[in-house]
C-alpha cells in the first residue's frame, strides 16, 4: 500500500548573506529579495493535499554557478526535509565530465539526481541543439543523471527536439513549459505538449503556474484549462506536484497552491493521487521510499 506523502519536487532556497542573487534586483521581485531557507519552508508549508502534508522535497538551483550546487549538496547531507538536488553546471564545457564526477564525490554529492540550465533566458532558440550542450548531456545521461527543462512556451521546440534525440536520458519539463495564463493563449503551448508528452521519458512538473498567471487575481477555474490539458497529455503517472516556493510567494505562496492543487485533485482514485503527489517525483529523481522515512513528517499540524 502506498504511503500517504507528499513530495514537493520543485523549490528554492538561497542565503544572500552567503550567496547573492542577481535575478533577485529585478524592481517586481521585491517582496522575495530575502533569505529562504529550508526552516522557512517548513513553516510555510502547513496545508495538505488530500490529507497529506509535506514529507521531502527536490531543491532546485537558481543561478548558473557550480558552488551553489555545492552548497544545495552539504544541506541536503545535513538536513533530512531536502532528499534530492537539482543543481547546474556548464553542458557547454568540455571539462563537463570531471565537473560532475567532482560534485558527486564531494559533500552531499548522491543528492545529485539531476542538472538544470535556465535556457529560457537564452536567445538561441536552438541552444539545446549545439553540439557542446549535447555533449554535456551525454556525460549527465552517463552518469546516471536525469535533465530538468527550463523554457517557455515559446521555446518548447527545442525540448521536443531534446526528447527526440536524448530518448534514453529522463527528462522533467520544469513549470509546464510557461503557458501564457494571464494572457489566456494557450494553443501553440497545448500543441507543442502534447508533442512532447509523446515522448515516454519526458515527465512535466505541475508548478509554477499561478506565477503565469495574473498574481493578484488568478483563480482556480483560470489555471482549470492548463490543468486539464496536462492531465491529458501526460495522465496522471506522469505529473508530478511542485510548489516553486518561494517564487509563489509572488502569487499567493506555498499554502494558497496546495489548496488549488487539492480543489483541482477532486475525484482523483488514491493510484492518480499518489502518481501526482508523491509516485512519480520519487520515481523519476529516485528517492528513498516513504516507509524509509517513517515519522519524518515535516509539517505538522499546527
Amino acid at each position: 500500500m502506498n504511503t500517504p506523502v507528499l513530495v514537493d519536487a520543485h523549490h528554492h532556497l538561497w542565503d544572500l548573506s552567503h550567496r547573492p542573487q542577481p535575478w533577485l534586483d529585478d524592481p517586481g521581485l521585491g517582496s522575495i529579495r530575502r533569505t529562504f531557507t529550508a526552516e522557512d519552508l517548513r513553516s510555510a508549508a502547513t496545508h495538505p493535499v488530500v490529507g497529506r502534508r509535506l514529507h521531502s522535497t527536490v531543491v532546485v538551483q537558481c543561478v548558473a554557478e557550480v558552488a551553489e550546487t555545492e552548497d544545495l549538496l552539504a544541506l541536503a547531507e545535513r538536513d533530512p526535509l531536502l532528499q534530492a538536488v537539482v543543481g547546474w553546471a556548464d553542458l557547454t564545457s568540455p571539462a563537463i565530465g570531471d565537473v560532475l564526477d567532482e560534485l558527486i564525490a564531494g559533500p552531499g554529492g548522491g543528492y545529485l539526481r539531476s542538472l538544470r540550465h535556465l535556457i529560457q533566458g537564452e536567445t538561441d532558440p536552438n541552444w539545446l541543439q549545439r553540439p557542446y550542450v549535447e555533449r554535456g548531456l551525454g556525460a549527465a545521461r552517463d552518469r546516471g543523471l536525469r535533465y530538468d527543462v527550463l523554457v517557455r512556451d515559446h521555446q518548447l521546440d527545442q525540448a521536443i527536439r531534446l526528447a527526440e534525440r536524448f530518448p534514453d536520458l529522463p527528462q522533467v519539463l520544469d513549470h509546464a513549459g510557461k503557458p501564457a495564463i494571464a494572457r489566456r493563449d494557450l494553443a501553440d503551448w497545448e500543441r507543442r505538449i502534447r508533442v512532447l508528452a509523446g515522448h515516454p521519458q519526458v515527465v512535466c512538473k505541475v508548478s509554477g503556474l499561478i506565477t503565469e498567471a495574473d498574481h493578484t487575481h488568478w483563480t482556480t477555474a483560470g489555471i482549470r484549462p492548463v490543468w486539464d490539458v496536462l492531465l491529458s497529455a501526460f495522465g496522471p503517472g506522469r505529473l508530478m506536484f511542485g510548489s516553486d516556493w518561494p517564487v509563489a510567494n509572488l502569487a499567493g505562496g506555498w499554502n494558497r497552491w496546495a489548496a488549488t492543487v487539492d480543489e483541482l485533485l477532486t475525484g482523483w482514485s488514491q493510484g492518480d493521487l499518489h502518481a501526482l503527489l508523491a509516485g512519480t517525483a520519487t520515481a523519476f529523481y529516485g528517492l528513498p521510499p516513504p516507509a524509509a522515512r517513517e515519522g519524518d513528517t515535516i509539517a505538522q499540524t499546527t
